[in-house]
C-alpha cells in the first residue's frame, strides 16, 4: 500500500540530522530542493515537502532515534485533540506529523505579533486534558506552541512520558501574566530573546525564585515598566 508521503521519503534520506551539547538546537547536513524546514529543536528538525504540504515530517538526530516510537505513542494516547497535531506513523528516523499552519510564540515575540490571552487559556485546557490520559505535560515553551487563528496548538509532546515538574510553563505563563504588556505586538530582537533563553537555562539550574531571575532580566535590558 502506497502512503501519500512516500515521495517525501528519498529527499529525507538526503539529509541528516546532529544533535548539539548544552541543550542547543539541532546541527542540519545535506539538502533537497524538495523540502523547506519549518521548525528546529533540541532533537530534530521539521521539513515540509512540496509534494505533500499537508504533512510535517519530524527528522531526529542520529543519537535521538530511540524517542521516535515514545512520542508515537504520546500521541497515540493524546488521541484526537484540537491542541495537538496528528501523528499518522513512525519510521527509523522521522514521524509523519500533520502539517499546522501559523507562528511559533516565539516568532510572534521577534515578529510584533499579539499573542491573545485565549492562547494562554488553550494551553491550560491542553494540559489538563494530557493529564486526564496519564501523561506529564513538560516542556511547554515558546517554541513549541503555535498560535493558529488566534488559539493555541502544542508542537510538541516527546517529554510527556517523563516524571516531575520542569516549571516552564508555569514560568512563561507568569511572565505573560506580569509582563507581557511591556512589550505587547513589539518586535523583540533575536539577539535579546536568545540572551534571554540562555540566561533562563542557566538560571533554572542554580537561582533561587523566578522572580529573581526576572528582576535580573528587567535590570539588564531595556524593557522597563
Amino acid at each position: 500500500m502506497t502512503n501519500n508521503w512516500d515521495s517525501a521519503i528519498q529527499s529525507l534520506s538526503q539529509i541528516t540530522i546532529y544533535s548539539n551539547p548544552n541543550n542547543e538546537p539541532v546541527t542540519i547536513q545535506g539538502s533537497s530542493d524538495e523540502l523547506r524546514c519549518v521548525g528546529v529543536g533540541t532533537d530534530a528538525a521539521v521539513f515540509q515537502s512540496i509534494h505533500v504540504p499537508a504533512y510535517a515530517f519530524k527528522l531526529y538526530a542520529e543519537d535521538r532515534l530511540s524517542k521516535i516510537e515514545v512520542e508515537r505513542e504520546v500521541y497515540r494516547l493524546i488521541g484526537d485533540s484540537d491542541y495537538f497535531s496528528t501523528c499518522y506513523a513512525s519510521y527509523k528516523r522521522f514521524l509523519v506529523l500533520s502539517y499546522e499552519e501559523g507562528h511559533t510564540l516565539y516568532d510572534c515575540l521577534l515578529q510584533g505579533i499579539h499573542i491573545p490571552e485565549q492562547a494562554i487559556e488553550d494551553v491550560e485546557r491542553a494540559r489538563d486534558y494530557v493529564r486526564s490520559v496519564n501523561l506529564n505535560p513538560r516542556d511547554i515553551h515558546l517554541k513549541n506552541i503555535l498560535l493558529q487563528n488566534g488559539k493555541a496548538m502544542i508542537l510538541d509532546v516527546s517529554e510527556y512520558v517523563k516524571p516531575g515538574n520542569d516549571y516552564r510553563w508555569e514560568h512563561l505563563k507568569k511572565a505573560y501574566d506580569d509582563y507581557y504588556h511591556l512589550i505587547d505586538s513589539k518586535s523583540v530582537p533575536f539577539w535579546l530573546l536568545e540572551t534571554i533563553r540562555k540566561w533562563y537555562n542557566h538560571w533554572n539550574k542554580y537561582a533561587s525564585s523566578f522572580e529573581d531571575f526576572m528582576k535580573y532580566v528587567l535590570k539588564h535590558t531595556t524593557f522597563k515598566k
